[in-house]
């Protein structure tokens, strides 16, 4: 093994940049080549079968058979000239990754390529393995995919892939698309709504996301030598090497010319399928770098993040490296996220988060702004399991992570504008008073400048025209905190249009009811808004005299998705019933437990296998030296307390593996998912992970470098 780890090292020293051949020296020549979209069925199709599918699209409508033959035509002949042999229906299933089935557009009974509407917008994939929570049995395999055509399909290799929810044969759904696709359509109506009190010519309201993507690159040599990054993810042993992220010398410096050109490669890729990546940097620790794209729908946004990792993989592969997207692939530096930037767009061009330099239109941002923090706080112990899971709950809290706890970040100047406007309760305004100075309206669009971000520990936070999810983490589909925020909005704002309307019909002013509620929802919801240290135990004190819920563990976060809040929240816009959030929440339970499982097994194998084995060799060469000292009649004193602490640790590792095995034995007896997920949560992770790791990492500073088996921390954050 030691070998093994020397020889990577060697190979991942001697890499050379491989910098790829751009296509054009203009983005602009190729971005979109490889897609399909609506300006390819623009120029493809007639103009009145253009003008139906538009429609279609822009009102969620279903397609009709023959304008589907239409397109399903069209396309074809675009994918044989692109060089495309198989086309798939492109899913998002319940395992947190993508899924497809190849089918060839050739027939070899008519000798022909077909390719018919009814192929484009359903197929039957079996996938009758992937995980349902209980709605079908294996012997039920039926699963159908249905064409989403709000989102554009796509060549991938030689294969023609169209973006599809996934249901089963009973109707519900199997997938993360279906239920956000619906989620999307509630916020939409929702915000339409309220825009009305403002803007008459409002017909439609676009949630829009921006991925900030975080990643982090190793050698790939480096990485096959380490059995816990190829199993699990993440290294369940290393101990921190000297240098780390402290001299903050990697956060935004000179890109390494290995990694620039990984970079390009697979942002040519990116851009030749219509992915609007533009930013690359740095990120804080080493060997941790970010992608971000420009905004897009959410849907879309959804699908290109859920691809561009997939393209990240492979081009990582072309240059000898892995991508790596766990939430905390290494212990004591910084882990890895994925920003979720949100924002409200209409269909006029306003975006409902940016403050304007007209007052009255700043009422506008005031009522999205506070309704939005009062869905948070009415919502986040929903929101908060949005974002749970076994790695995630690794990172939260820890190396510029936001904490468990879901709380507000909207910068000071923002809140006393809040608190003015919460406070002002007792000002008459008369009629042709200016209500709009009077309550400190005005006054927004001067202090607003500049006024970003400068928490890097909220996990939901305004940054001038957005709200930035920052809680997300970076190997997720955001499909589902992206479902749960925008079905929360939906409902808040909803409330909110009843409240205001109910004041306008007892014959209130229009826009004294709206600032009204507003007051109302500021003062209800001060307690989730927090400007300070989210890691500061002081926060954690204030946060529980608040009644701010803190659930560090997945097990019990998921508990949320099954509160009469969440199915009443859920069921009143039909985007899930009580039986496919029930089944949701078995299936992360059971990739929870899954999960440690992996991790537990992979760290009794290194420790068994490799560890110990190791640490012995290495102690039997300090007792020859102990007893050859003694020969010499020489002190071995600092011998044998070296020897004393070795053996220490051995013993440690040993019994702690062993009753962590005993511990599994046990666990698995249990036949209640949830209860299974508890316990391996609080009985194998916190019982044993750390303690098992702390005497390995100790080990690995005693023993012979020379016989160390394990790539090293220094070499695989440092090599590239």
């Amino acid at each position: 093994m030691a070998y093994l780890r020397f020889k990577a090292v060697e190979e991942a020293g001697k890499r050379q940049p491989i910098f790829p051949e751009r296509p054009s020296n203009k983005v602009s020549d190729y971005f979109g080549e490889t897609c399909f979209d609506v300006s390819s069925m623009k120029e493809t199709l007639s103009p009145d079968v253009y003008k139906k599918v538009k429609y279609y699209i822009d009102n969620g409508k279903k397609i009709d058979s023959d304008t589907a033959d239409a397109v399903a035509a069209a396309v074809k002949s675009w994918a044989i000239s692109q060089g495309i042999t198989h086309y798939t229906h492109w899913f998002q299933p319940l395992t947190g990754a993508t899924a497809e089935k190849h089918d060839s557009f050739f027939s070899a009974t008519d000798k022909i390529e077909k390719f018919k509407g009814t192929a484009l917008v359903q197929q039957e994939p079996d996938a009758s393995s992937f995980p349902s929570g209980g709605i079908r049995q294996t012997f039920e395999a039926r699963g159908y995919t249905a064409w989403d055509p709000s989102s554009p399909m796509f060549r991938w290799g030689a294969t023609l892939c169209i973006p599809t929810i996934f249901v089963s044969y009973t109707g519900e759904a199997l997938d993360y698309k279906a239920p956000l696709l619906k989620a999307l359509e509630a916020v939409d109506k929702a915000a339409t709504s309220v825009c009305k009190y403002f803007d008459r010519n409002v017909s439609k309201v676009n949630a829009s996301l921006g991925c900030e993507q975080e990643y982090f690159l190793v050698d790939k040599a480096l990485f096959n030598a380490r059995p816990d990054l190829v199993m699990a993810g993440r290294t369940v042993f290393g101990h921190a090497p000297a240098r780390g992220q402290q001299l903050d010398d990697h956060y935004f410096g000179s890109i390494p010319q290995r990694i620039y050109a990984y970079m390009q490669d697979f942002e040519i890729e990116c851009h030749k399928l219509g992915i609007p990546v533009t930013t690359r940097h740095n990120e804080v620790a080493p060997s941790q770098f970010e992608v971000a794209p420009l905004f897009e729908e959410v849907n879309v946004a959804t699908d290109h993040n859920m691809l561009m990792m997939d393209v990240m993989r492979r081009v990582a592969n072309r240059h000898n490296l892995m991508a790596l997207f766990h939430e905390k692939p290494f212990a004591q530096i910084n882990g890895t996220g994925k920003h979720n930037n949100w924002s409200l767009i209409t269909d006029t061009g306003v975006n409902l988060f940016q403050p304007s330099s007209s007052a009255r239109e700043n009422l506008q941002f005031l009522t999205f702004f506070v309704n939005t923090i009062k869905a948070v706080y009415s919502y986040s112990e929903m929101l908060r399991a949005s974002i749970a899971s076994a790695g995630n709950d690794f990172r939260l809290g820890a190396n510029e992570a936001p904490p468990a706890i879901i709380s507000v970040f909207i910068g000071s100047q923002l809140s006393e504008v809040l608190d003015e406007l919460a406070n002002n309760g007792n000002i008459k305004i008369e009629k042709g008073d200016n209500m709009y100075m009077k309550l400190g309206i005005d006054k927004i669009p001067e202090i607003i400048l500049d006024n970003t971000d400068r928490n890097r520990t909220s996990p939901f936070a305004f940054t001038g025209n957005k709200f930035e999810f920052r809680a997300v983490g970076g190997s997720a589909n955001v499909g589902l905190p992206m479902t749960v925020l925008n079905t929360v909005m939906a409902k808040q704002l909803n409330d909110f249009k009843e409240e205001v309307d109910e004041l306008i019909n007892s014959g209130k002013e229009k826009r004294l009811a709206i600032v009204e509620i507003l007051r109302k929802y500021i003062k209800e919801s001060k307690d989730v808004r927090f400007e300070g240290d989210g890691y500061s135990d002081d926060w954690v004190k204030e946060a529980e005299k608040k009644g701010l819920p803190n659930i560090k563990d997945t097990p019990e976060a998921l508990d949320a998705f099954l509160s009469e809040k969440s199915t009443s929240v859920f069921g009143l816009y039909n985007i899930m019933t009580e039986r496919e959030l029930e089944a949701r929440n078995e299936i992360l339970w059971e990739n929870y437990i899954m999960k440690v499982q992996i991790e537990s097994r992979v760290m009794g194998d290194l420790a068994l296998n490799h560890i110990i084995p190791t640490a012995i060799k290495y102690q039997n060469k300090l007792i020859e030296n102990a007893n050859g000292l003694q020969g010499l009649g020489l002190e071995n004193k600092a011998a044998l307390k070296v020897i004393d602490k070795v053996s220490g640790h051995i013993d440690a590792v040993k019994s702690g593996v062993m009753d962590m095995i005993e511990e599994r034995k046990r666990i698995n007896k249990i036949e209640d998912v949830r209860e299974k997920a508890i316990e391996y949560c609080h009985n194998v992770k916190h019982k044993f992970f750390d303690k098992i790791r702390y005497h390995v990492d100790k080990l690995e500073l005693y023993v012979d470098d020379e016989d160390w088996p394990l790539v090293k921390y220094r070499e695989m954050l440092f090599i590239k």
